[in-house]
């Protein structure tokens, strides 16, 4: 389940784990809906590939700045980064960010 702005309660709260000052939080937000938008042509489900830029940037904006990029020159590399490339990404998302 998704809130309007297409962010799940379970990766907003991950945002605001790893980013706590809120304005940063909402900066990370909107860096990736952007990301899941413009990637939005390949298909693949947007939690997934804004929940591999957040892990790839480990708490860090620099981290994902580098993430955001790096999805843009080739999703499938973000999602080996982050450790959602294979089949068994639902049980990764649903440990690392708990059940749907």
């Amino acid at each position: 389940m998704t809130d309007d702005d297409g962010i799940s309660a379970r990766l907003r709260k991950r945002i605001r784990r790893d980013f706590p000052d809120a304005e940063v939080a909402r900066g990370v937000a909107g860096a990736l809906r952007g990301l899941a938008e413009e990637l939005e042509y390949w298909g693949q489900d947007p939690e997934r590939l804004m929940a591999a830029a957040l892990f790839v940037a480990d708490g860090k904006v620099r981290g994902l700045r580098e993430a955001v990029l790096l999805g843009r020159v080739d999703g499938r590399d973000l999602l080996v980064a982050g450790g959602l490339a294979y089949e068994d990404w639902p049980e990764v998302m649903d440990a690392e960010l708990g059940a749907r």
